[in-house]
C-alpha cells in the first residue's frame, strides 16, 4: 500500500533535499544527456514521460533526447499518446510520402479532436520536421517513423478502414460499412453509444470483431497493394475494436477502462515492434502517470496498471528505461474541464514535501537530471519511501494543488530517471485563440 509521506520535522526533509541536490547532475543542453545516453545503453525501449501534456520544456527536452537516440542508437520510431489516424497522417509527413502535406504545421493543424493543444504544437512542428529531414536521404526501411498509441479515434478509424477497403475490395468496403451502421444511431457521439450499452443488454463489439477479422483472412492478398498501408488498415481495424470495449466500459466506473486503454497501448507498442523487424528499437512519449511504473504509486492498489509496468513485465531483458519529468512551478496549457477551451494557467509552486520541492531546495532552483541506479533508494539517501509527485492532465484547476493533482510515487522504482526543470512555460500551440485566466495579464501569444 502506498501513501504519501508524513515528513515529521524539517530535519528529514532538509536531509533529502541536501541529497537530492548532491545527486544532481547539470540540465543546460543536449550534451548533459549524455548520463542518461549511457544508462539506455542497448535499451530497446525508451518510454519518456510528462508530468503534463502543456508544458514546452517536457516537449523539448523529450525532443532533444529522441533526436539523439535515433542518431546515435538508430531508434526506429516515436509512438505517442496520440491517435492513430492522426498521427499516421505525421508518419507519412515525416517519411516524404507522397502527398503527404507541404509542412509539419500544416499537417499537424488539421488535429482537431480536444485536446488539441497536445500534438498541434510548435514544439512538434520542430520535432516532425528534423525526422522529415533526417530521412530524407534514407531508404524507406530506415527511415524513423511517428505513431499514435491510443484508442479514442472510434469514428475516424472506421472511416479510414472503410477508406482502404473501397479501393482495393469494393464489395468487403461494402460488408464493413454494413457492419459499422451499427453504430450509426449514436450520432458519431461516443459518451451516447456508452451510455446506450450501459442502461441496455447491446453493442457493437461483434461488429468490429467481424471486421478485423475478416481483414485479417485477407492479408496476404491486400499487403500485395503495399505493407504500410495494409497495416494502417489493419490497425485502425484494431483500434475500432479497442475504442468500442474502452468506451463501453468508461461509462461504468472503476479501473476498467484505464486497463483496457493502457493495455490496447501496449499491444499497439507490441504491433509495431514486430512491423519495424527484429532490430527495432522504440520510443514512447506519454504522460508519467502512463509511463512511470504503476506498482510504484497508488494506483496499483486501485487496480491500476500502465504501459511502463507492463513494457517492463514483457520486455525486461529486451532493455527498458523509463524516464519521468517534474517541475517546480511555471505555466502550462490545459482546459478547465473536458471539451472546454485551452487556457495558459499557472502552475503553483510545487506541494511541500513533494520530490519537485526537495528537487527545488536541493538544487536552489536549478534545472537536474537524476539517473538512479536500480537500488530501492536510486543510490540516494531517503528516496525509498513514497514522495507527492504531481500530475497535471488535460483538465487542470491549479486550486486544488492543496488536495489534488499528486501521485504518491517510490520514485526511483516508478522511474529508471528524472528529468527536473524547475521554471517552465506553456507549451505554444497552433490552434488560436488561447483563454488567460483571470490571475494571468493578457500577454499571448508573445508571453509564451
Amino acid at each position: 500500500m502506498i501513501s504519501p509521506t508524513v515528513h515529521k520535522s524539517d530535519f528529514r526533509a532538509r536531509g533529502l533535499a541536501r541529497s537530492l541536490g548532491d545527486a544532481a547532475l547539470p540540465l543546460a543542453n543536449p550534451d548533459d544527456l549524455d548520463p542518461l545516453i549511457d544508462a539506455i545503453g542497448e535499451a530497446r525501449y525508451v518510454l519518456l514521460g510528462e508530468a503534463s501534456h502543456g508544458t514546452s520544456e517536457f516537449y523539448t527536452w523529450r525532443t532533444e533526447l529522441s533526436k539523439r537516440l535515433i542518431v546515435e542508437k538508430q531508434f526506429s520510431f516515436i509512438g505517442v499518446e496520440g491517435d492513430w489516424p492522426d498521427c499516421y497522417r505525421v508518419n507519412r509527413f515525416v517519411k516524404g510520402y507522397q502527398n503527404s502535406g507541404a509542412s509539419a504545421a500544416e499537417v499537424l493543424h488539421a488535429f482537431d479532436r480536444w485536446p488539441t493543444w497536445m500534438w498541434a504544437n510548435r514544439e512538434i512542428v520542430a520535432l516532425a520536421e528534423w525526422v522529415h529531414e533526417h530521412n530524407r536521404a534514407l531508404p524507406d526501411e530506415q527511415k524513423t517513423g511517428f505513431y499514435g498509441l491510443d484508442v479514442y479515434s472510434l469514428w475516424e478509424s472506421m472511416a479510414a478502414v472503410v477508406d482502404y477497403l473501397e479501393g482495393v475490395d469494393p464489395e468487403f468496403a461494402r460488408m464493413a460499412r454494413n457492419a459499422y451502421d451499427c453504430f450509426e444511431p449514436f450520432n458519431e457521439d461516443v459518451q451516447e453509444y456508452a451510455r446506450a450499452t450501459a442502461l441496455v443488454p447491446m453493442s457493437c463489439q461483434d461488429e468490429t470483431v467481424r471486421v478485423l477479422r475478416e481483414l485479417r483472412s485477407r492479408a496476404p492478398e491486400f499487403s500485395e497493394d503495399g505493407r504500410e498501408a495494409y497495416f494502417n488498415a489493419e490497425q485502425n481495424a484494431i483500434v475500432t475494436r479497442g475504442a468500442e470495449l474502452y468506451y463501453r466500459t468508461m461509462v461504468r466506473g472503476g479501473p476498467t477502462s484505464w486497463n483496457v486503454r493502457d493495455h490496447h497501448m501496449v499491444d499497439t507498442l507490441d504491433r509495431l515492434m514486430r512491423h519495424h523487424g527484429d532490430r527495432a528499437k522504440a520510443i514512447v512519449w506519454e504522460h508519467n502517470t502512463h509511463v512511470g511504473d504503476a506498482r510504484f504509486t497508488d494506483m496499483a492498489r486501485a487496480g491500476m496498471v500502465n504501459v511502463g509496468q507492463l513494457v517492463r513485465q514483457s520486455h525486461e531483458s529486451e532493455g527498458v528505461v523509463l524516464a519521468g519529468f517534474a517541475t517546480h512551478h511555471g505555466t502550462v496549457i490545459a482546459g478547465r474541464e473536458w471539451g472546454a477551451p485551452m487556457r495558459r494557467m499557472e502552475v503553483p509552486n510545487a506541494r511541500v514535501g513533494s520530490v519537485e520541492d526537495l528537487a527545488h531546495l536541493g538544487t536552489d532552483g536549478r534545472d537536474a537530471l537524476f539517473v538512479f541506479d536500480g537500488s530501492d533508494d536510486g543510490g540516494i539517501e531517503g528516496l525509498d519511501a513514497p514522495l507527492d509527485n504531481r500530475a497535471i492532465g488535460v483538465v487542470y484547476d491549479p486550486r486544488a494543488e492543496r488536495y489534488g493533482n499528486y501521485v504518491p510515487t517510490i520514485v526511483p522504482r516508478r522511474y529508471d530517471a528524472l528529468l527536473f526543470i524547475d521554471e517552465t512555460r506553456a507549451v505554444d500551440p497552433l490552434h488560436m485563440p488561447v483563454r488567460v485566466s483571470a490571475d494571468e495579464p493578457e500577454t499571448y501569444p508573445t508571453g509564451m
